[in-house]
């Protein structure tokens, strides 16, 4: 076993702060004859895919991601509302301030989710369960909006903790709750682990985080290469990841879903060079740089398939991030039955030297109480 698992897991005391169906309940507020329908942001189109949906609209199973034609199936008075992504974008903003009148140390992952790391008590409210509770109730203030928190002394039980109660709850796990909270779970809910991984845990008899639990580091290691030392720890509720106040995002690219289905070589060349334009914009405005080009294709029958090519040097340019892009599209020419989504994305983004530090410290055990 690593030094990694022996470390001591009560280090940090961490809030995971969700916002409960943000676009959805940004829509129904407002626009108050929305409020108690099925509502979806996005697009009703039959090309159109839900970006988020309310309370009501998930009654009936409807889902983000979900195309809007199956959205409507399952919901057939579903109402469709576009996105306005300005307006999420500025209550977002809201809400960062909120975060930071508690502490500086906040890590968005989205609009509407972030960790918080609370271990220093600013504001002298007593506990991270106190200063949840502040952060709910200004952002219900302000807002008119609800949110969701997991208060836990790690990242990944705080992000499970924060989905226990939704909507509008709060859910206190103290450390030592923290591995039997995680047992009990099945591990379709673990955060990072996708549907693919879900199915091959299920064939391996791997249903709950105690069925992890209950296998050694070398099976999962067999099994889940690198991943293993992440679900080791994880399935014993421990994670030492910092939160880190800026964090680098993953990858950045954009996508596009066509009105209809493009197989013509010349007609997804031009579809790959627009989306290559909108993803270069985001390049740029993020300062990014990176190694690995990733092309995604979605066909006609919603299969789904990704191509990756790395440069040695790194990606420096539009014009290398488009050359890049049309190999691996062309590697997939000629393409039957058609082509509904094309994306490309650039990652393998750089983490500094003083992020690569931050990552290896572990801080002392704080009197702040959960």
């Amino acid at each position: 076993m690593s030094d990694e698992h022996d470390r001591p897991s009560t280090t940090r005391k961490i809030i995971h702060v969700d916002m409960d169906a943000f676009y959805a309940s940004v829509e129904q507020r407002d626009d108050p004859t929305l409020r108690g329908r099925p509502v979806a942001v996005g697009g009703s189109r039959a090309r159109g895919v839900v970006a988020a949906a309310s309370y009501e609209a998930r009654g009936f199973g409807v889902r983000s991601a979900m195309p809007s034609v199956t959205a409507l199936r399952r919901c057939p008075d579903l109402v469709f509302v576009p996105p306005r992504f300005d307006v999420y974008r500025a209550i977002s903003q809201q809400i960062r301030a909120i975060f930071a009148c508690h502490t500086d140390l906040i890590e968005p992952l989205s609009l509407d989710e972030a960790y918080l790391d609370v271990t220093e008590d600013r504001n002298g409210l007593g506990s991270a369960t106190a200063i949840a509770e502040a952060i709910r109730a200004a952002i219900l203030a302000e807002t008119g909006l609800t949110a969701s928190a997991g208060v836990s002394y790690n990242k990944f039980i705080a992000k499970l903790a924060s989905d226990q109660n939704k909507p509008n709850g709060i859910c206190v796990i103290p450390p030592h709750h923290g591995a039997a909270f995680v047992a009990a779970l099945p591990v379709k809910r673990f955060h990072g682990v996708g549907p693919v991984t879900a199915r091959k845990m299920e064939a391996l008899g791997i249903l709950t985080g105690a069925d992890l639990r209950d296998q050694s580091l070398a099976f999962l290691q067999r099994h889940f290469g690198s991943y293993a030392d992440y679900l080791y720890g994880a399935a014993r509720g421990i994670d030492h990841r910092p939160v880190r106040a800026h964090r680098i995002a993953k990858s950045v690219g954009a996508e596009r879903t066509f009105e209809t289905d493009l197989s013509a070589r010349e007609a997804l060349h031009a579809a790959l060079e627009r989306v290559v334009e909108a993803a270069w914009t985001r390049i740029e405005r993020s300062g990014a740089t990176g190694r690995t080009v990733t092309l995604k294709l979605r066909y006609s029958d919603f299969r789904t398939i990704t191509r990756a090519r790395s440069s040695t040097q790194g990606v420096t340019d539009r014009a290398e991030f488009l050359a890049m892009g049309m190999a691996l599209l062309d590697q997939q020419l000629p393409i039957d039955g058609g082509v509904r989504l094309l994306g490309l994305t650039l990652s393998g983004l750089g983490v500094s030297q003083a992020e690569q530090s931050d990552a290896a410290r572990v801080p002392v055990q704080p009197e702040l109480p959960l």
